[in-house]
């Protein structure tokens, strides 16, 4: 295997991970979807945002991938607000 196709298959391995725990993670959301709708919370708390993006930079040791993890998180929160305000609007099944 070439060096381009061990890299390739590295990220496709690294791929199927994140996929796995996009799944994971959107699951956990749906929950704050629902805890949200129960108590008449807005979707949007950005204090929280705040602090989710302030301690997971810390995860990332290559302080030159940092800038990009804080935007791939935010990317993250940003969909996942999403999904939260589809599914307490009814357009997705899970928090009826």
């Amino acid at each position: 295997m070439t060096g381009i196709e061990q890299a390739r298959q590295e990220i496709r391995e690294a791929d199927a991970i994140i996929a796995e725990l996009f799944q994971r993670r959107m699951k956990a959301v749906r929950d704050v979807a629902e805890y949200k709708k129960n108590k008449g919370l807005p979707v949007f708390d950005e204090e929280q945002e705040k602090r989710v993006l302030a301690r997971n930079v810390t995860l990332i040791s290559d302080e030159s991938l940092r800038p990009y993890y804080l935007k791939f998180m935010q990317e993250t929160m940003d969909i996942s607000k999403e999904y939260q305000e589809d599914l307490i609007a009814g357009k997705q099944a899970g928090c009826e």
